[in-house]
């Protein structure tokens, strides 16, 4: 909850936080950063010949987001409505037997004759989607996005998009047979190691950038950079507070943000610096 003059607002959020109450001139923000980073989170397409959807989540949770206008439009356009699809059915014919009689032998039927056609039409509409989800999902939020659906349907689109934010590894199962928590542990289990190896890259630049006097640990020198807009980005330890009521940490992250910044939360086991705050700098 947040409160001020004329302000009252309450946020439902993915994951618990800790109980705090602090008073202070500007919000605390620090355990919304690390629900909003772009760190841990993900993204999940979920593709079928029929159907696009679209969820947004962490380690702890994954919520079904509504696709944007411009990704749900496409859909409608070019899946239609349900009468307007090609049909698949098809029916066979028992070899020997009367034309009328199903039986087992040669096949024959609509899905036969249409199936070039169902394969254009499924292409052209991954190909809008994927289009459209870099545009208005992907680009902004700048978070890893990974493809939930059946082997075939994810070979074509990976054939066809030109999405840089997309994984490599995806979840080979239509989302929709899964609940949403086994959905969750399943991303997670791919996006893990991405996870890993960007808090490992960050590190390692912090680390180079220190030994060229373009990083520091030390709060003092981090406040005053971050207020002349230099710090590129601010790793701050996850779940740790100044003795100081306003939290230093936080507010060397909110200056950090409003110089377009990028803060990252890091857990305490992958934090380089002891002082719950690492800075690189633009220059």
């Amino acid at each position: 909850m947040l409160a001020a003059p004329g302000v009252f607002r309450v946020l439902r959020l993915q994951r618990p936080v800790g109980e705090l109450a602090l008073v202070a001139d500007s919000f605390h923000v620090k355990p919304l950063l690390r629900i909003l980073q772009s760190a841990d989170r993900y993204q999940i397409l979920g593709l079928s010949r029929d159907d696009v959807s679209l969820f947004e989540g962490n380690r702890d949770a994954l919520d079904e987001v509504e696709l944007d206008a411009a990704v749900s439009d496409v859909v409608a356009d070019r899946l239609g409505t349900p009468r307007d699809r090609p049909k698949s059915s098809v029916w066979t014919y028992r070899a020997g037997g009367s034309g009328s009689q199903p039986g087992a032998g040669v096949r024959h039927g609509v899905g036969s004759e249409k199936s070039e056609l169902i394969a254009r039409e499924t292409e052209k509409l991954f190909r809008d989607v994927d289009r459209a989800v870099l545009q208005v999902h992907s680009r902004p939020s700048g978070i890893p996005l990974m493809l939930a659906g059946l082997p075939e349907h994810q070979a074509l689109f990976r054939r066809v998009s030109r999405n840089p934010f997309l994984l490599p590894d995806g979840i080979d199962v239509n989302p929709g047979t899964l609940s949403l928590d086994a959905l969750r542990e399943r991303a997670w289990r791919t996006v893990e190691p991405h996870y890993l190896a960007r808090l490992a890259s960050l590190v390692e630049l912090f680390g180079t950038a220190r030994a060229h006097a373009l990083g520091s640990d030390d709060l003092d020198a981090i406040a005053d950079n971050a207020a002349a807009g230099r710090v590129a980005t601010l790793l701050v330890q996850a779940e740790r507070e100044k003795a100081d009521i306003d939290d230093r940490l936080d507010d060397i992250a909110e200056t950090t943000l409003r110089h377009r910044g990028q803060v990252v939360v890091v857990p305490v086991v992958r934090m380089p610096t002891g002082s719950g705050a690492a800075a690189i700098y633009r220059f």
